[in-house]
């Protein structure tokens, strides 16, 4: 290859490298199309004969699950959109169209791909003993059970809806699953209709029924009201009952009106209520529901989409799947993984002059949460520490994190904590523990009007300083660190310590616009400051030097980290991502995307860190931290990336990536055609998850 004024010279042809890259359906994916792509490869890791049964069954649980909520919120996002009136806004709204046409086309197609999975894996079950059956094929002493069991636990929740003509379900719940009933009597004409919530929350999904020799049993909690109709509705005048299940999802977009006299706390706890109210977006109809039933509810809910409405199997709402009753049978699951307990002592000193002599980095699940907890617990009873600043966006229900703050306040140190309310979904839970942290001294912040504050950092002000931070690519949630992989950085750092703190003032003073010496910070250029990077690998490949790009990261939907991409690649230089859920890029494109390979990881843990790696010339740079490559990361969240500046950290960052790239048994190829073929090259068998995990181990 010869470069030439500009041009790259190549096979006697020659392509500008400053030409205009133009976006389009050839080489662009939208979002929520990538994100259709994604979930159908959870569900393909469910059908993986390679996977216990209870681990398929959980994988098809997430599906359904992920499914749920992006129907909530993408999908009604959509169709907010292509409902938008006016002129200007035609090219939005024929965009919208599009894609919740592709939306729909997908999903009954995943659908039928669900249904053959599901079903084969409760036939391996049958064969280890294990059996899921209805209300028609009961004994008698399994009747007398159910019965018994209805009676007793499940009769005190069960209160119908009655559909009269007039019926207004606005305000129905969603969260719950329901049974639609259709009553008759023979001879008459009078029909009845009702709507049944299940009790899910009170009773589980599943019964166990006892055991029959060494055989298991158990029944869908849908079945046993299923049995119990007649009972149900005595005294009616009916001697027909038939129901079906019935299931649907509404918009959960929040609008929170700020009211100056309630406050921010108020105003987004009563937008949590609206939540309820929301418009239907989704109605999904048992197997042979009749057409009276279901038009009945289709005009009780004021759902006039036709292509939101689905006929599907029996049962609904397979999340519930991940909790399936377990018998004991230990070959159904995955072999446990312990996690490794570390400590940030070093040999004769102190936590916090361990982190001062050295910058450390801990990954979990594989090495134990617990370090920063405890990071924070012996900072909350130091002498030396003056003040503790951290970043909430989500947390564990009895939270230690939270816990620690409260103690580090009570022992008179000045907690400030940056609590992001608008966490989708943790609204409530983040309301409280404001209130819990308020309450124990500690400074709340609530954020910055417009932005959501989703970087994760800790800054520690000591007496004798340097002081200390933390940054991590994931939240402070013992939960999360359980099953997500994540990075956290300890450092001391001055620098990067005064830059978490600008942050703070940052969002305790919006007006203030800091400058940054180390951090990446977004809205603050950070997409900007990617790009000169990127620029910067272009530049190296073309003068012959070392270049090359490696990303581990969730979404890259960003148009212009998308161009930016596919510039650095028809420039030449090589690019390796790993990406779990969202990628807009196609690859193999000639001249465009062909240097550019992208391989996606779906195990027993969710891949959640985002690692960056330039080549920089034989001089690799590396980052870490909260930020994908989305415009709403880049350009309307406080976002938290850092320079990795310690070797040892550095090597650890590599080697996290290269195992996942270069895993051929848990991996797909991510090529923007949904196909979702294994990647299977390489040499011998590597699953990167357990090869971590032995790192770690013996580490």
């Amino acid at each position: 290859m010869i470069v030439l004024g500009g041009s790259i010279m190549a096979n006697n042809k020659s392509k500008k490298i400053n030409d205009v890259i133009e976006l389009n359906d050839s080489n662009y994916i939208v979002r929520d199309v990538s994100w259709m792509y994604f979930n159908n490869r959870v569900l393909k890791e469910a059908a993986n004969e390679d996977v216990p049964l209870y681990e398929r069954l959980s994988f098809l649980g997430i599906y359904s699950n992920n499914l749920d909520e992006f129907y909530k919120v993408r999908v009604a996002s959509a169709k907010r959109i292509a409902e938008t009136k006016g002129k200007e806004f035609k090219d939005e709204r024929e965009e919208a169209l599009n894609t919740l046409k592709k939306i729909t086309s997908l999903t009954a197609l995943y659908s039928k791909e669900y249904d053959v999975i599901k079903s084969h894996i409760f036939d391996e079950l049958e064969k280890k003993g294990i059996h899921l059956i209805d209300e028609k094929h009961l004994n008698k002493s399994q009747q007398k059970f159910v019965h018994d069991y209805y009676v007793k636990n499940v009769a005190g929740y069960i209160n119908p809806i009655i559909i009269s003509q007039k019926a207004n379900l606005s305000d129905v719940n969603d969260a719950h699953i329901y049974l639609a009933v259709k009553m008759s009597k023979k001879g008459a004409k009078k029909l009845g209709y009702a709507l049944i919530p299940l009790p899910v929350g009170i009773t589980g999904r599943f019964i166990k029924l006892p055991d029959i020799g060494n055989n298991h049993y158990v029944i869908y909690l849908d079945d046993i009201v299923r049995y119990h109709l007649s009972y149900i509705f005595e005294g009616l005048g009916y001697d027909t009952f038939d129901a079906y299940a019935f299931k649907f999802s509404k918009d959960a977009e929040m609008e929170v009106e700020s009211d100056p006299e309630e406050g921010v706390l108020q105003s987004i706890a009563q937008a949590v209520k609206t939540r309820v109210k929301g418009i239907p977006i989704r109605a999904i109809f048992g197997a042979g529901i009749p057409d009276d039933l279901k038009n009945k509810l289709i005009r009780s809910l004021d759902i006039d989409d036709s292509d939101m409405i689905s006929v599907g199997g029996r049962y609904h709402n397979n999340k519930d799947l991940m909790k399936f009753p377990f018998f004991g049978d230990a070959s159904l699951k995955n072999e446990p993984w312990p996690t490794h307990e570390i400590d940030l002592v070093a040999q004769g000193k102190n936590m916090i002059d361990s982190i001062r002599t050295k910058d450390l980095l801990v990954h979990v699940p594989y090495e134990s949460f617990d370090a920063f907890i405890r990071f924070l617990q012996v900072c909350a009873v130091s002498p030396r520490v003056v003040s503790i600043k951290t970043s909430i966006y989500r947390a564990a229900k009895n939270s230690e994190v939270v816990r620690a703050l409260t103690q580090a306040a009570r022992n008179g140190k000045k907690v400030t904590c940056m609590v992001e309310l608008m966490a989708r979904f943790d609204e409530s839970s983040n309301i409280s523990i404001s209130q819990t942290l308020r309450d124990a001294g500690c400074e709340v912040l609530t954020g910055v009007e417009g932005f959501k504050v989703h970087g994760k950092i800790v800054s520690v002000k000591v007496k004798d300083g340097p002081d200390i931070a933390v940054i991590s690519t994931g939240n402070f949630h013992e939960g999360n660190a359980r099953t997500y992989t994540d990075c956290l950085l300890f450092t001391a750092d001055k620098k990067i310590v005064n830059d978490i703190n600008s942050i703070f003032e940052m969002i305790a003073k919006p007006y203030k616009q800091p400058t940054f010496q180390r951090l990446l910070v977004s809205p603050n250029k950070m997409q900007k400051k990617f790009s000169d990077l990127i620029d910067n690998e272009i530049k190296n490949h073309l003068a012959g030097k070392p270049s090359g790009i490696q990303i581990k990261i969730n979404h890259i939907t960003d148009k212009a980290m998308v161009e930016k991409l596919y510039e650095a690649s028809r420039a030449g230089a090589k690019i390796d991502l790993l990406i779990r859920g969202n990628c807009s890029m196609i690859t193999g494109i000639p001249g465009l995307s062909e240097n550019i390979h992208i391989h996606a990881i779906i195990d027993r843990y969710l891949e959640h860190s985002r690692i960056f790696i330039f080549q920089n010339g034989g001089k690799p740079l590396y980052f870490m931290g909260s930020a994908d490559w989305m415009p709403r990361n880049l350009y309307n969240r406080i976002e938290v990336v850092t320079p990795v500046l310690d070797k040892d950290c550095q090597k650890e960052l590599q080697f996290i990536f290269d195992s996942g790239f270069n895993d051929n048994m848990k991996s797909f190829v991510v090529d923007g055609k949904g196909q979702n073929i294994r990647y299977t090259d390489g040499a011998g068998k590597i699953r990167s998850q357990e090869i971590l995990y032995k790192h770690y181990k013996n580490k």
